[in-house]
């Protein structure tokens, strides 16, 4: 049978109840039957990993709220033994999206904190003894977190103690206690006081690593990883050398999509299923955990590129156009997601293609394959404004770059885009700055438009090529609405994202 006569009929039903309407899951608990453990997160989530790294989007706060759960950790360790998550592991938070005061301290009490000359490490220090503290410990009677601190600060002896005691307790029953810290971008205000937090986190995490039972895991952004910033202190190395990226090649895109939707609810899982199965020749496993099934790809797809571009083409056609010229679907999605760095975020994937598969329901519903080539361009497009939505939340200081570009089209040399920042933007950015309405602002802004280039190229949003030009991957580019000959088109400024 040629490729281009394979079809998944069911998929696109199966992409419309499965995939995600939300781009982001703010601390709730993400969908057991939707949990896919690459590889490069099965060591991520061993107990030994103190420190978890990746891009926004990567799936660090998936696995912060997944670790929570129990039966999120009962799958993971079916499926990556190695990990130590076992049913005896007790999961506590200390810091995260969501507010807990009781749990941990939000920004402003930790900037009180450190306006107080606390130490960073001695506050993170205080926010694991107090989640490990036992409920009728003095410390769990101090008032507040300024009380908590001071307490910890007073009684080093006893504190020691407490870690010990517990960590025999633990032993004894051969158990473990692992803590969690995620959005540490919501810690602080600015960039000197959030490293700093960070460097005292990696001190205090660094320490219950002496435990045999005591473990806690940090989940930060690539961005927030400044080595020569918050790893300046003795032993920095060890934590280091063990961190652990979380990635996410083209295959493992792929494999995730399958994982959904091979578990969309009712009908439209069970069709795709046993379609899957005709064009893949392998057989689905399943996991029960606590009366939920859990279907996992066949073995045969999984990293398989050959043979997952032939289940894809039977989804989304074997063209991005009437013919090859355009480009193979399954190729085009994931290199039209990149950022400059060539990462491609799987909650920017998983949108791009609930949208096209809306965009095909609404014009295109008779269509041979599930997926229009057009409603697929549409999807990045809407993929893309994602993106840049995200980018305008965390570093607003982009926006006041990049809306002045709207309309330019790349590559091009960089001294154009400098010379158009030289005409406001510049101004107004240094002006946001100094009245302190940038919360994290860029880091070489004082190096004028070549220091910003540096910072827009760590953020994967330029790309520096071999003859000094500038390009902006499509994932960025179509969403500040900039033009490449032959490409997606921009999003219009008057366009709704």
């Amino acid at each position: 049978m040629r490729p281009e006569d394979l079809h998944l009929p069911s998929a696109r039903d199966a992409m419309l109840e499965s995939l995600p309407e939300a781009t982001s899951l703010h601390g709730a608990v993400p969908e057991l039957r939707f949990t896919y453990l690459p590889a490069s997160h099965a060591k991520a989530l061993n107990l030994d990993v103190m420190l978890v790294v990746g891009m926004r989007g990567a799936g660090k706060s998936f696995w912060w709220a997944a670790l929570q759960r129990p039966e999120h950790r009962l799958l993971v360790h079916r499926l990556a033994k190695r990990s130590g998550l076992t049913e005896n592991v007790q999961v506590t938070v200390g810091f995260g999206e969501r507010p807990d005061p009781g749990a941990y301290p939000g920004r402003d009490v930790l900037d009180h904190l450190l306006t107080q000359n606390h130490d960073p490490r001695l506050i993170w220090r205080t926010v694991i003894l107090h989640a490990l503290a036992p409920p009728d410990h003095a410390l769990r009677g101090c008032a507040d977190w300024p009380d908590r601190v001071a307490y910890v600060a007073a009684q080093p002896e006893a504190m020691d103690n407490l870690l010990y005691h517990r960590d025999q307790e633990l032993d004894e029953k051969g158990g473990h206690w692992l803590i969690l810290f995620d959005a540490l971008d919501l810690s602080a205000s600015d960039w000197p006081t959030m490293k700093a937090l960070i460097r005292g986190l990696l001190q205090a995490v660094l320490d219950l690593r002496r435990y045999r039972r005591l473990r806690a895991k940090c989940f930060l952004r690539t961005d927030q990883l400044d080595e020569r910033a918050v790893a300046s202190f003795p032993d920095a190395s060890k934590i280091l050398a063990e961190r652990v990226e979380l990635t996410w090649p083209g295959t493992e895109l792929y494999d995730l999509l399958w994982q959904y939707l091979g578990n969309a609810s009712g009908e439209a899982g069970e069709d795709f299923r046993g379609e899957l199965i005709s064009v893949s020749g392998g057989r689905w496993g399943s996991e029960e955990i606590r009366g939920e099934a859990v279907w996992m790809p066949p073995n045969e797809l999984r990293r398989n590129g050959d043979l997952q571009r032939r289940v894809f083409h039977a989804i989304a056609g074997p063209w991005m156009g009437k013919g090859p010229r355009r480009g193979y679907p399954y190729t085009w999605v994931p290199n039209h997601l990149a950022d400059a760095q060539g990462n491609v975020s799987p909650r920017s994937f998983l949108a791009a293609l609930r949208k096209a598969a809306e965009d095909t329901d609404q014009r295109y519903p008779d269509h041979e394959w599930p997926l229009h080539y057009e409603s697929i361009k549409r999807g990045v497009q809407a993929a893309s404004g994602i993106r840049v939505d995200e980018m305008r939340e965390d570093y607003p200081w982009v926006d006041v770059l990049m809306e002045p570009l709207r309309g330019k089209v790349v590559p091009c040399d960089f001294e154009e885009l400098a010379q158009i920042w030289h005409k406001g933007a510049l101004d107004r950015l240094e002006t946001r700055v100094q009245q302190e309405q940038e919360r994290l602002p860029p880091a070489h802004l004082d190096e004028g438009p070549e220091g910003l280039r540096r910072d827009l190229e760590e953020l994967g949003v330029f790309l520096r090529m071999r003859d000094g030009r500038v390009n902006i991957p499509d994932v960025f580019r179509v969403g500040y609405g900039l033009g490449r000959r032959g490409g997606v088109r921009p999003i219009r400024h008057d366009a709704g994202r």
